[in-house]
């Protein structure tokens, strides 16, 4: 299937994960069906072992499943080598991690300079872009600062900063705010409260309720089954620009 203009970011169809085989299988995920429209802030939460971890690296082309279908911007990822899947992880999905994962000897501005070159993007663009995402996450003055430098809520923000620099068609975080105080993670929590407005497309994988309360929607999985999908506001707010590629495919 090909990308169209109404094609949700996220179209999971009865998707299951086993591993192992026989009387050794576990059954991760159930059956699993999910939409998420452009514009949407969607927390899935679930207790260890309920399949929420699974579900995230299904959504983020980190796994495949075992049964069911699963596009993502319209495309059908079932049955993607490799190489096609970094490509398009790399080009739609933004990932935010727990840990930051930033590279300790490199300045904030060259961590999120980073998905950028690995995309083939010339030198001055990155810079220009790199620039912009930081100032959208209020990191402007922290540029040159290496992570070091930085709060553990700052380090976030950058991480924030690279998954926003490439423009991906979604924003997937997993536990952003388990390794903050209190105070990091409202700053953190309020950038992706300002992303939502301005019409990004956001999944964060939680099991915290307080985070959970930031997002339109909360998806909630128990024994590999969705046994909660609940709306708290609509999904609004005008869709992001489409960034310059090398090769202009999105």
């Amino acid at each position: 299937m090909t990308q169209g203009l109404a094609a949700p970011v996220l179209d999971v169809r009865a998707v299951t994960k086993v591993y192992g085989s026989g009387d050794t299988a576990v059954h991760a995920l159930r059956g699993v069906s999910l939409t998420v429209e452009r514009g949407d802030y969607v927390a899935i939460m679930g207790a260890s072992g309920s399949g929420k971890s699974t579900l995230m690296n299904i959504i983020g082309c980190l796994d495949v499943p075992s049964g069911g279908h699963y596009l993502l911007d319209g495309i059908d990822v079932v049955g993607l080598d490799e190489r096609r899947l970094a490509i398009l992880r790399n080009r739609r999905i933004g990932f935010i991690f727990q840990s930051f994962n930033l590279i300790p000897r490199m300045s904030a501005q060259a961590n999120v300079e980073l998905p950028l070159a690995y995309g083939g993007v010339k030198g001055a663009e990155r810079r220009r872009r790199a620039l912009a995402a930081l100032r959208e996450v209020g990191l402007a003055d922290r540029t040159r600062h290496e992570p070091n430098e930085l709060s553990g809520g700052q380090q976030q923000r950058v991480a924030v900063a690279r998954a926003l620099v490439t423009a991906p068609t979604l924003l997937l975080a997993d536990e952003p705010t388990g390794a903050l105080d209190s105070g990091s993670t409202t700053d953190v929590l309020g950038v992706f409260d300002r992303l939502s407005l301005a019409g990004r497309t956001i999944v964060v994988i939680t099991h915290e309720d307080d985070v959970a309360a930031h997002a339109k929607r909360v998806v909630r999985l128990v024994d590999g089954r969705v046994v909660e999908d609940s709306r708290r506001s609509p999904v609004t707010g005008p869709p992001p620009a489409v960034a310059w590629t090398t090769d202009g495919a999105r």
